[in-house]
């Protein structure tokens, strides 16, 4: 993901290439840990690097700068999950799925094999419906 160049100062300003080069990896690993995924950890790490830079005087004026990113990049990785559970709801809630009902024989057949003995009921399921010898 690229960053806007024209929302915040240029790259080199104000030591962004130190603070980024220093904390790009371990952030990312981190968000490794917690989403499972490098491609997803990478692409909110550089997301949250990215609104740094469009914020860097303000951000780099903060007691723990590598904290702020690090929230917001758990924060889009919070959200991207939400994003996604919602998603999967929404579709298995309007899927069609079409299971046809058991018979009246189906159910009937069932309940009679239930009735029998363990032995009985397996010797009638192998000659009925495995087709084997008694």
């Amino acid at each position: 993901m690229e960053c806007p160049s024209d929302s915040g100062p240029p790259a080199g300003a104000g030591g962004f290439d130190e603070f980024y080069a220093a904390y790009f990896r371990p952030l990312t690993v981190q968000l490794f840990a917690y989403t499972g995924d490098m491609a997803a950890a990478q692409d909110v790490v550089q997301e949250a690097f990215c609104r740094a830079l469009a914020r860097w005087k303000r951000v780099a004026e903060l007691g723990d700068p590598a904290g702020w990113v690090r929230r917001v990049a758990w924060n889009l990785a919070t959200s991207r999950w939400r994003r996604a559970r919602t998603a999967m709801a929404f579709a298995r809630r309007h899927r069609e799925e079409h299971v046809a009902a058991p018979s009246p024989d189906r159910v009937a057949l069932a309940q009679a094999l239930s009735r029998l003995p363990e032995q009985q009921r397996r010797a009638v399921i192998l000659h009925y419906l495995a087709d084997l010898p008694i």
